[in-house]
Formats: C-alpha cells, sequence, structure tokens
C-alpha cells in the first residue's frame, strides 16, 4: 500500500513539473506576440502602407522575348475625338452607267474578224469587231454621197465657165443665182450623208474615200470613248485613257448580225458603288449621315489590303433608295468608291487586276454619336473580369495593370474615358490583354513578385 502511494505522489509530481513549463512557454510566447503587435498594429485593408506581401498585385514582368511572341506594341495614348458607329452589311455593286458599256454593231453585216477576246483590256478606239457590210442602205447612202459629191463638182465647173458671160452682162444674173442655189442643196446633202456614214461606224478618211468612188465593204468596230471626257479633253496627249475589259463576247466568227445588235458588254470598274441594306427604321439616320456627309468607315472581306494604297477619298453616302426591297424589306443606300488597279503582261497580252470586284461583302460603319476627349485603344487592349476592367501600362520589362471605365467598346475599337484613370501620354500595351492578365496571376500564384527586387541577405524592397 506505501509503495502505491509512493508512485501516486511521483506521478503527480511528474504533471505539476509540465504544467508550468507550458506556462512559462505562454508566457513567453505572449510577451513576444505583444511586441510585434506593438511595432506593426493592425491596418485597414485599404491602407497603402500595408506589408508589400499582402498588397494586391498589380504589375507583372515580361521578358522581350515573350513580348516578341504575343507580337506586343506599346503606344502613347492622348485624348481624342471619336465617333460611335453602328454596323450595316453591304456589298460591291457597279454603278449604272459607267461601269458597264455594251458595244453593238452599227450595220448590217458578218463578223469577220474577232480581236478582242474576254478578259483582254483594250484603250478607247482599239479595234474589238470587223464587219464585212451587205447592208443596202449603207450601200445607197455611200452611192448618194458619191453622186452629190459629183454634182457639186459640174456644178462648180459650170459656174467657173460661165464666169465670164456673167461679168460680161450676155448671162443674166438669175442664172447665177440658180447655180449658188443648187450648190448649197448639194453641200447639205454632203454634210447629212457624211454624218450617217459617221454614225454608222465609217472614220473620216473612210468617207473620204467614198466621197472619192472607193466604197467601202468593210467596217472596224472600235470600243468607245470614255463618256466623262469632252473631246478636247480626249484630243489632249497627256489625258489620262481608261481601260476597258472585255467582259463577255455576245457573238461568233461568221455571224451575222443587225444593225444595233450587241456585240459585247466591255466593264470599267473604275467606279463603283458600295450598296448598304438598312432596316426603314434607320432612314432617318442615315439621310441625316448623308445630308451632314459624315464619312463612312468600310471593311473589306478577304482583302488584307496589303499590296495596294490606302482609300484615299473619304467614303460618305451619295443617296438613299426612295423603295424597299420586297423580299428582305431593306432599305438600300449608295457610297461612290474609286477602285484601285494594276496590269500585267503575258503573251503580249495586258490583263487587268482590280482591288474591288462587284459582289465582294462590305461592313460599313455608319456614324451616330460623336465622342470628345476620350481615349481610343484597339479592342484587344482592353481585359474584363466581371465588372472590372483593365489596360496595362508598359514600363520597360514591367507591365502595371491600371482599371478603367469603359464608355463603349466595339468589335474592332475601346473608348475610355479621360477620367485621369490613365494619364495621357502613358505607352499602354495595343494588344494581348488577356495574355497579359493571365501572365500577372501566374507570377501572383508562385510567390514571386514582380514589382519586389530581393536581395542576397533576404531584404525587399520595389523593383525600379
Amino acid at each position: 500500500m506505501g509503495a502505491i502511494m509512493k508512485i501516486r505522489n511521483v506521478v503527480f509530481c511528474l504533471f505539476g513539473f509540465a504544467a508550468l513549463v507550458g506556462l512559462i512557454s505562454m508566457t513567453e510566447i505572449g510577451t513576444k506576440l505583444r511586441g510585434l503587435l506593438a511595432s506593426n498594429p493592425p491596418m485597414d485593408e485599404h491602407s497603402e502602407s500595408k506589408p508589400l506581401a499582402m498588397q494586391e498585385i498589380k504589375t507583372l514582368r515580361l521578358s522581350e522575348t515573350a513580348r516578341k511572341n504575343l507580337h506586343l506594341v506599346s503606344k502613347s495614348v492622348k485624348p481624342q475625338t471619336y465617333w460611335r458607329t453602328i454596323q450595316i452589311p453591304g456589298v460591291i455593286t457597279d454603278r449604272p452607267g459607267l461601269s458597264d458599256r455594251g458595244v453593238t454593231s452599227p450595220a448590217v453585216g458578218t463578223v469577220a474578224e474577232v480581236h478582242a477576246f474576254p478578259g483582254d483590256v483594250v484603250q478607247p478606239g482599239e479595234k474589238l469587231f470587223t464587219l464585212r457590210l451587205f447592208s443596202e442602205y449603207l450601200q445607197n447612202t455611200q452611192t448618194e454621197l458619191f453622186r452629190a459629191t459629183k454634182e457639186l463638182q459640174l456644178i462648180a465647173e459650170n459656174r467657173a465657165r460661165l464666169d465670164s458671160g456673167i461679168q460680161s452682162g450676155a448671162i443674166p444674173a438669175a442664172k447665177t443665182i440658180e447655180l449658188e442655189n443648187q450648190a448649197k442643196r448639194q453641200v447639205a446633202a454632203i454634210q447629212g450623208f457624211r454624218q450617217d456614214l459617221l454614225t454608222r461606224g465609217l472614220t473620216p478618211p473612210q468617207i473620204d474615200a467614198v466621197a472619192e468612188g472607193r466604197f467601202v465593204s468593210t467596217i472596224e468596230v472600235v470600243a468607245p470613248p470614255p463618256r466623262f471626257l469632252t473631246s478636247d479633253q480626249q484630243a489632249e496627249p497627256n489625258t489620262k485613257m481608261p481601260r476597258y475589259e472585255v467582259q463577255e463576247l455576245r457573238v461568233d466568227l461568221g455571224q451575222q448580225v443587225q444593225a444595233g445588235q450587241l456585240l459585247s458588254i466591255l466593264s470599267n470598274h473604275q467606279d463603283l458603288y458600295i450598296e448598304g441594306s438598312a432596316f426603314k427604321r434607320e432612314s432617318t439616320l442615315l439621310a441625316k449621315v448623308a445630308e451632314n456627309s459624315w464619312p463612312v468607315q468600310a471593311e473589306f472581306s478577304d482583302d488584307d489590303g496589303s499590296p495596294w494604297q490606302e482609300v484615299g477619298t473619304p467614303l460618305t453616302i451619295r443617296h438613299l433608295a426612295n423603295s424597299l426591297d420586297l423580299q428582305s424589306r431593306t432599305l438600300s443606300f449608295f457610297i461612290p468608291l474609286e477602285n484601285q488597279s494594276r496590269s500585267y503582261e503575258k503573251e503580249g497580252q495586258v490583263f487587268a487586276v482590280w482591288r474591288f470586284r462587284p459582289g465582294q461583302r462590305v461592313r460599313l460603319r455608319i456614324p451616330i454619336e460623336e465622342m470628345q476627349n476620350v481615349l481610343v485603344l484597339p479592342a484587344p487592349a482592353l481585359v474584363r473580369e466581371g465588372p472590372e476592367a483593365y489596360v496595362f501600362q508598359q514600363n520597360g520589362d514591367l507591365f502595371n495593370r491600371i482599371s478603367v471605365n469603359v464608355l463603349h467598346q466595339d468589335r474592332l475599337n475601346v473608348v475610355i474615358a479621360n477620367d485621369g484613370s490613365v494619364t495621357p501620354g502613358l505607352y499602354l500595351a495595343q494588344s494581348s490583354a488577356a495574355a497579359l492578365n493571365r501572365v500577372l496571376k501566374a507570377q501572383a500564384a508562385s510567390g514571386v513578385r514582380a514589382d519586389i527586387h530581393v536581395h542576397a541577405d533576404g531584404t525587399t524592397h520595389a523593383a525600379h
């Protein structure tokens, strides 16, 4: 019994010693904790003086190689005026009366030769067809011209023989008046015949030959002169003449054709239309845009624009259609478009390549609101996280994320309020904002902050 009591006393002593040791340890820990709290008092979560390790990470580091892989470019931003737009679909069409021209037969005949085929490029005045004539009307006109010319010569000879008698008084003066009237009638007839032959496609040298008795049995059909140039401009050597492309051939070799029959269709796509298709409710807005000549932006499908120049003339709406399309119930409006072209030569033939082609789709951006004193960036320069929107400012290898207020965003551009969040003149990344935001999160998760420089002794400070 005594031995059991001794063992119990030893156990109680051991538990008492352990409790005393624990109490002393907790006292020391509490003392150290109070010291830490005294040296680092609690801070509000929005205080800018919170420790670096506890602040939200807004800066990332990106190497030069990584920037090249992202094709990252930074540019300075400054306030500007921006037009908010709406998008309307459109299509490139020929401009009636300017783009296509039909070539018709001037007289009845057969197609003896074809000089220009589809795809060939011809200048005004170049030969298109040779027609062999068997028009009775044209042959009669040539005969009458020859007869009238000979009659005029006979009248002139009679007048010369009678001049001496008229001057001496042996022949009455009435004879002179009669000869003069006959000569005037023949001159008028000759002018009419010559004009008729000109409209039939004969050239002045050919008409002169007909007047001398050498009748024309074949006629050359040539490319017509441009409609927008006067005769004086066409005669000037420095005038740049348009080029026609043979778009369609309507006759075959040896085929008989009638006067006025269509032989071929020539096209010149220098002047085109962009035909937009809008709804009726947008007609008031479109009329205002057309009246004020506000510039319209156009995005052409399947057109990278690399081998061509920028579209120089501002695109403006010329007019609106006064009727709706019965099937689509849309309203058409028309924007003049000046085309660009280049040519190449192959096997002695010249071929044309046009930048814009009828049937090509266009996306039109119609201006509706003017926004002044705003910052404009490309759409890929912005990244969103819920209600927040961010852009990235470049400072060497560092990129700082800045929260901004977005006023407007479309497929191409984003408009930011000039409220001081972004200082004008800062260099902002123009693309890859989403990729930069992912890099920022990855670097934050790694525990190594890009905006903190760590020394060998463990001390840190903000990166320079």
